[in-house]
């Protein structure tokens, strides 16, 4: 069962993207069947997934691992898995799972977790953020260090994908940055080692009765930060600066939430879609003209009338052109190719 109070730090909660399924199997494998704390995994995945990494880690190693289900108890030595198209959230003594609103266009999400982990638990929390795109975590991870908890980072030159380690680094005043290869060992080293905070955490951010999420709904009028002038990717609705933090977000009265670097790859990817939109209206113009102008000629009509509908064509061809020029240079396309 849970320790007391008194003991160690005994709730892990880990956040992984893109190449998170062979990290956190391979750190499943090397944990003890003893260990003396209740892991939480959230991994990024597309609400349609059939949702085997929990049994996939239960095949890895020791630990009893599967996925959460909401009002489980938080026992030692397992290891609850978020499920596709729920956040995993965590109370007092339980798991809650939720079909709140997406945050970092991801649902389950991993600053949730994070967040009602450092809530609920304070300084017995430790978070680990591995390999990833973009920077889900980060937030989550510095509420956790504000309520005392302990950090950790794999190394971003040791991560298949670089972007959420190299986020958290740059962000938040890590405890350990390490390769994947060390931190099952030192995760089993912080929770058998007593509590020793000698700096008195901060008061947390979202205590848990802030909503399904962490974002607190405020009413359909209410201001709940500065206006950013921007709209949210999701529901088209306006976006506030959010600082329950010292970092920047951003967010919307319908809870949805964004990290600085994940709004701006919504946001060109929106940008993206709108072009795209545009071209094909484009392409349809072009095409009906050339139609037009033929049937002007069949049915033996003044020339004049298919020569302009031939140069309409021509100029919708041109803007089409540019615009497809514009695609394939857009930021979405641009970071898809960095990634």
């Amino acid at each position: 069962m849970i320790a007391p109070e008194t003991g160690g730090r005994d709730i892990i909660v880990i956040g992984a993207s893109a190449g998170g399924v062979e990290a956190v199997r391979e750190i499943a494998a090397r944990l003890p069947a003893d260990l003396p704390a209740a892991v939480f995994v959230v991994l990024h995945s597309s609400p349609n997934s059939r949702g085997l990494l929990a049994s996939l880690l239960n095949r890895a190693g020791p630990l009893d691992a599967f996925m959460a289900e909401d009002g489980a108890s938080v026992l030692h030595g397992q290891i609850h898995v978020a499920p596709p198209g729920q956040h995993l959230l965590l109370r007092p003594g339980h798991v809650h799972l939720s079909r709140g609103p997406r945050e970092n266009c991801a649902r389950p999400a991993v600053n949730p977790l994070f967040r009602t982990a450092a809530a609920s638990y304070g300084d017995r929390v430790i978070g680990v953020v591995l390999t990833g795109n973009l920077d889900d975590g980060t937030a989550g991870l510095l509420a956790i260090a504000d309520a005392g908890g302990v950090t950790v980072v794999q190394d971003p030159e040791d991560a298949m994908y670089a972007g959420m380690p190299r986020s958290a680094v740059e962000n938040v005043r890590v405890d350990h940055v390490v390769p994947l290869a060390e931190i099952p060992a030192l995760l089993e080293r912080l929770v058998r080692e007593p509590r020793t905070n000698t700096v008195p955490p901060r008061a947390s951010h979202v205590p848990p009765e802030h909503g399904e999420d962490g974002m607190r709904w405020l009413g359909s009028y209410a201001q709940p930060g500065r206006a950013a002038g921007l709209s949210c990717p999701e529901c088209d609705g306006p976006l506030w600066e959010v600082r329950d933090s010292d970092l920047l977000e951003f967010g919307c009265l319908i809870g949805h939430r964004f990290s600085p670097e994940t709004l701006a790859q919504a946001s060109a990817v929106a940008l993206e879609e709108t072009l795209s939109v545009s071209l094909r209206a484009l392409e349809e113009r072009v095409r009906m003209a050339e139609r037009l102008a033929e049937n002007a000629r069949e049915r033996g009509q003044n020339p004049i009338r298919a020569d302009r509908r031939l140069r309409e064509a021509e100029r919708a061809r041109r803007i089409a052109a540019q615009m497809r020029g514009l695609i394939e240079t857009s930021p979405a396309t641009e970071a898809d190719a960095a990634d």
